[in-house]
């Protein structure tokens, strides 16, 4: 369980909840839902201890599993098998026991004799722990979140980012944890994988709390809702589920609308009625007790929902290129003797659209980095065409120096710039006052894709390389970037598993992962985006 009481957060001098009090028991289900930037992933960062409220507390019993938006591991060397097994300690002893088994087979006879005792000690842990019950448990969650034997076996820095964040979340699940709190848990997931999380956490009995954008998964999950507004710093509390939420919404704020203007009539005939008397000396005192009224009438109400302020995005007119301003020829990449593609050809044209397809791990997210110059491939070529000028959208926002603040990033982005333009930029992605001087790290997922979007508006590409841009988008923000892909005039080179963004670029032809065949577009390759 965890309660919240008096909880006030705030980033910088910003106010973004105030006073919010609520528990977490178990079998809630709670969908925590706001536009981007509104506080959401701040809030799940203190439920989670890994923040602190400007005011109030946080009290938790029984073990808390956190998944946030962007999952770092300390060692990237461990095995993600073992990763996952880490979430009940069982890693160290499987270890143990392989090297004690080496022991075992040691021409020393004392050698071999303090192995047995070790390993005896060893397996009676591991089978108080939930020993093979549990590695089975682990092995089946990973598969069900599209996670391969093979991957398992290999090591956290050589999986892709997908890959990574999918065995945070297999070892979440795992833990075996009261309380779950789960920071956009679709992010990178295939189709088959979606539908199996909502059914797990449909049926999960201890406490849960989710920010999602995926009204699916927020529908047959959620049993309450969190609103957060923005605009009144407010934590709304609903104990109903999802579409009872919406309606109930709907009827609040029409109740609003409709108390607000009874008040305002009966204050202005109060205060019409004042001015009058005021005229008559005898009359003053009680034309102040009309006003005071009056004022009364009106400080008494719940405010209105103010209207939820969306980016302004336009990708820039790209500048003249060649008819070819990007080619690779005979890509590759491996690590050690896992092979993720070979021989990857590929040309794009002027104003050409390009989707990537391919299943989580083929390599969809390392070619489009071998494109930009970020990774350097194993075996040929990347070529720069007349007048190229690269526009990179990372999928983890690498792109982004998190030890700078915002206003540093897009000076970055766009030096000739003076700082007036830049702010007018920053403004229409609702970045404005303090907010251009945050450093990128405190950012939230919303914010960071924002930030990067803005990054690329100033940069005037001819080429756009997108990989899952609308990951972490409200589904305002992400009509919004939808819209700009329909009308932007450049070439695009597009990784995502939004049928939605597809759809607003309509490709010309595809890219297939691993093997590296290119195809002209068609309705046959729609149901691969999901699943890709």
């Amino acid at each position: 369980m965890i309660v919240a009481a008096g909880i006030e957060l705030r980033a910088g001098a910003r106010l973004l909840v105030d006073g919010a009090t609520f528990r977490v028991a178990e079998g809630d289900r709670v969908g925590l839902v706001g536009r981007n930037g509104a506080g959401k992933t701040t809030l799940t960062k203190v439920l989670a201890g890994d923040g602190q409220p400007a005011a109030g507390t946080v009290t938790s019993s029984g073990e808390v599993g956190y998944l946030p938006q962007d999952p770092r591991t300390g060692d990237l060397d461990v095995l993600a098998r073992d990763r996952i097994l880490s979430a009940r300690g069982l890693d160290t002893v499987i270890r143990e026991l392989r090297d004690t088994e080496k022991r075992m087979a040691s021409e020393d006879e004392a050698v071999a004799a303090r192995a047995m005792r070790t390993y005896a000690r060893l397996d009676d842990e591991f089978t108080s722990r939930g020993g093979y019950a549990a590695e089975s448990e682990a092995a089946s969650i990973a598969s069900a979140l599209g996670l391969e034997e093979r991957i398992l076996a290999q090591p956290l820095h050589t999986l892709s980012g997908g890959q990574r964040r999918r065995v945070e979340l297999s070892r979440i699940l795992f833990s075996g944890a009261q309380t779950l709190l789960l920071d956009e848990p679709t992010n990178h997931l295939d189709a088959d994988s979606i539908v199996w999380l909502r059914e797990y956490l449909k049926a999960y009995k201890g406490g849960l709390v989710i920010i999602s954008h995926d009204v699916e998964m927020l529908d047959t999950v959620v049993n309450r809702v969190f609103h957060l507004d923005a605009n009144r710093a407010q934590l709304d509390l609903y104990n109903v589920g999802w579409k009872s939420y919406l309606a109930q919404r709907e009827t609040d704020e029409r109740r609003r609308k409709r108390e607000r203007a009874n008040a305002e009539k009966k204050a202005g005939a109060l205060m019409a009625q004042a001015d009058k008397m005021r005229a008559k000396a005898t009359k003053t005192v009680a034309a102040q007790n009309m006003a005071r009224r009056a004022e009364r009438l009106l400080s008494g109400l719940e405010e209105e929902r103010a209207q939820d302020k969306v980016a302004k995005l336009r990708f820039p007119d790209p500048a003249s290129c060649g008819r070819t301003p990007l080619r690779a020829s005979g890509l590759s990449r491996s690590y050690g003797s896992l092979e993720v593609f070979t021989d990857v050809d590929l040309a794009i044209d002027r104003g050409s659209r390009v989707v990537v397809l391919g299943l989580n791990g083929a390599g969809k997210t390392t070619l489009l980095r071998m494109l930009a110059g970020v990774d350097t491939p194993d075996t040929g070529q990347v070529e720069p065409g007349h007048g190229l000028k690269l526009g990179y959208y990372a999928q983890e926002h690498e792109n982004l120096d998190v030890g700078r603040t915002v206003l540093e990033n897009m000076k970055s982005a766009a030096p000739d710039l003076g700082e007036t333009e830049v702010r007018k930029v920053l403004g229409s992605f609702l970045f404005s006052g303090d907010d251009v001087h945050k450093p990128a790290q405190v950012l939230s997922g919303g914010e960071k894709t924002r930030l990067s979007l803005a990054m690329l508006v100033v940069s005037a590409a001819n080429v756009l390389l997108l990989d899952e841009p609308t990951n972490n988008l409200d589904p305002a923000s992400r009509e919004e970037i939808l819209g700009a892909l329909r009308t932007y005039k450049g070439a695009v080179v597009l990784v995502t598993h939004d049928e939605g963004a597809v759809e607003a670029l309509e490709p010309e032809k595809i890219l297939l992962l691993p093997d590296g065949v290119e195809d002209l577009w068609g309705p046959d390759y729609r149901d691969l985006v999901s699943l890709a």
